[in-house]
């Protein structure tokens, strides 16, 4: 298995830098995350952010102050982070370092340099994000026992709310990767067949019951060949980062169209994604063990224990005048099944991957109701009205609601985080 770049204990040498950084960014000098922006109409370049600042890499390297033999010039000149993430992990691992390094308190290179800075540093009112990655396949997961076993209480048996299968591998199915549009671009409410309980036909209507999913993806950083297996052990080395990932559901149209094939219109309208990649080395610090899994898994899904991260979560919903409040507080670690579980069974049967796929986790909820991951789950299934500060309530996302998720990691005095993922929902699109 490639070993990381550095040590744990070497991840949390103390660092510090020359930029103004508040203590609770996101973007410490301990992340270092990658993306896509335009600045002021340009040409898509790969850049990294420090605190508020986004760093144009394309020009850095111009001026030369990367490392330049091993990076052609343009692998940063790019409107995907694609033949960036392709030039492997241990190059892409060197480079976070010579960002460190060079931003680092202790390197005058760039600091004592105002000219330069003023082409390379920007402030993030200077810049558009874009979409981080080409993405050639989706893949979304079903990987939290409580969500799952919440969604069975409310639609099944509430004895037997989980399905056999699910304590034995974990569940997923193949979504649709052009619609999944970078945080901040709105959507329109779809449209689609519902069938309430009670109607004894469907009828065909933009969704009444629009719902968020709190999130977290992997994008795959090396592909493989048709036929090759990734096993657990192996697995990270395929995994080039992280971000925040809100799968958008209309939960009346996928009541009526999951029997017997799972989701479709319900899901495929729209997904959202943050900017941001986080790389796994930047999550190192933050590693932890996952939850026991009982009973034992078949081999092919054994690892190690410390497998997850532990990232904290939480949704914001911003109402149409302005009016705000947090949903939920969740974490990542509350996921049963482990990302490198998830790319394992994924790849077992010879399916093949390919660099920029992107493989979400599923809805992420705890055991108590203020960490649920969904509307549905949070008023349990509009019975139980979330309240407002302005009196309103919420039974599911209305048009006008903004959904604002956040995440990021904190242990003695080092934040990692992904910023936000944002959408705001716009009125369906009248059909004639």
């Amino acid at each position: 298995m490639l070993l990381l770049a550095l040590k744990v204990a070497e991840y949390m040498e103390p660092l510090s830098t020359w930029l103004d950084v508040s203590a609770d960014s996101d973007f410490s000098i301990y992340n270092i995350p990658f993306g896509i922006c335009s600045l002021h109409g340009s040409s898509p370049r790969v850049c990294t952010r420090i605190g508020n600042y986004v760093i144009d890499l394309s020009v850095l390297h111009r001026m030369g102050y990367l490392p330049t033999a091993e990076w052609p010039e343009v692998v940063f000149e790019n409107s995907r982070l694609n033949e960036f993430i392709s030039m492997g992990k241990q190059q892409t691992s060197a480079l976070r370092k010579a960002l460190q390094d060079l931003f680092s308190g202790k390197n005058p290179a760039l600091m004592n340099h105002k000219e330069h800075q003023a082409t390379v540093i920007h402030t993030l009112a200077d810049v558009r994000m874009l979409m981080p990655v080409h993405i050639p396949n989706y893949t979304d997961f079903y990987s939290s026992k409580e969500h799952a076993t919440n969604v069975g209480m409310m639609f099944r048996d509430p004895a037997n709310a989980l399905l056999p299968n699910w304590l034995h591998l974990p569940v997923g199915y193949h979504g649709r990767a052009s619609s999944i549009t970078v945080s901040g671009t709105p959507f329109h409410r779809p449209h689609g067949q519902i069938k309430p309980p009670d109607a004894e036909m469907p009828f065909f209507s933009a969704s009444r019951q629009l719902d968020f999913e709190l999130e977290m993806a992997f994008i795959i950083g090396k592909p493989t060949g048709h036929g090759q297996i990734i096993s657990t052990a192996e697995a990270e080395d395929y995994i080039f980062g992280m971000v925040i990932f809100n799968d958008w559901s209309a939960r009346d149209i996928q009541a009526w169209e999951y029997v017997p094939l799972g989701p479709f219109l319900g899901k495929n309208f729209n997904s959202t994604i943050s900017p941001w990649v986080v790389t796994l080395e930047a999550l190192e610090p933050f590693r932890k063990k996952g939850p026991a899994q009982n009973p034992p898994v078949l081999p092919y899904l054994q690892g190690k224990e410390d497998s997850t991260f532990d990232i904290e979560l939480q949704v914001d919903l911003i109402a149409s005048g302005g009016v705000s409040k947090t949903l939920c507080n969740s974490n990542f670690s509350f996921l049963y099944w482990s990302m490198a579980q998830q790319l394992a069974h994924h790849t077992v049967n010879g399916c093949n991957v390919q660099t920029g796929d992107v493989y979400a986790s599923g809805t992420i909820s705890g055991s108590d109701s203020a960490s649920f991951g969904s509307m549905l789950e949070l008023t349990w299934r509009g019975t139980k009205p979330v309240q407002l500060p302005d009196g309103t309530n919420r039974k599911f996302v209305e048009d006008g609601d903004t959904i604002v998720m956040k995440a990021w990691s904190s242990k003695d005095g080092v934040r990692v985080g992904f910023g936000t993922c944002e959408s705001k929902v716009l009125p369906a699109i009248e059909l004639k």
